[in-house]
């Protein structure tokens, strides 16, 4: 009967151990498996997310120079017309992020800034240089220079930026339905997104 007994309780041990090695097992490979999704869905949203614009600017353009102390005056002038083509842009392959696998946690570290491209092409009108004062490359750099600070100023006091903001949070929004529907937890800068999306959409806006 002793026998018996304990042949009973081995083989209850036995079955216990395989089951929770088995469990065991089924839990990594739910993990693993999770843990290669969540690195494919990073990896398919790994694109520039880009918003092009349209901008054009007049700039008027003087130059003088004094000859002979203040007998002369070389004036040289031109009028420029620029119309250019805005990008901005957020290279989402240098998003900087871990995947704790032990605690189900996707971190977000850091976001890259937005790239902002001016590319303009300029168009010369009424172009009058004195002999003595005459256009070089200096001039053409000069107003180079002026009309894309200018068009920077433009493009900062439109909803460009906030356009290329929106589409960006269209993508990362694809993170917090991932691990919320897999029961992960993401964090974006060692703070914890667990409550609303409007966390994170704030944080980044902030």
């Amino acid at each position: 009967m002793k026998k018996i007994l304990i042949g009973v309780i081995i083989a209850l041990a036995g079955v216990s151990i395989f089951r929770s090695c088995t469990a065991d097992k089924k839990e990594k490979s739910i993990l693993q498996e999770n843990s290669m999704l969540i690195q494919q869905q990073i990896e398919n949203v790994s694109k520039l997310v880009v918003t092009e614009g349209h901008f054009a600017e007049v700039y008027n353009y003087k130059d003088s120079q004094l000859l002979f102390g203040t007998l002369m005056t070389a004036n040289k002038k031109a009028l420029v017309v620029a119309n250019a083509e805005v990008t901005v842009a957020y290279d989402l392959s240098k998003i900087d992020f871990e995947i704790d696998e032990t605690n189900k946690i996707l971190r977000i570290k850091s976001i890259p800034e937005a790239e902002i491209k001016i590319n303009p092409d300029f168009e010369y009108y009424d172009v009058t240089a004195d002999y003595f004062n005459p256009f070089d490359e200096k001039d053409y750099n000069r107003i180079k220079n002026n009309v894309n600070a200018s068009l920077m100023k433009k493009v900062e006091a439109s909803s460009l930026k906030t356009n290329a903001q929106n589409r960006l949070l269209s993508e990362l929004q694809k993170f917090y339905i991932l691990t919320n529907s897999m029961e992960w937890t993401l964090e974006f800068q060692g703070e914890s997104v667990d409550q609303s999306f409007e966390i994170f959409k704030e944080s980044i806006i902030d």
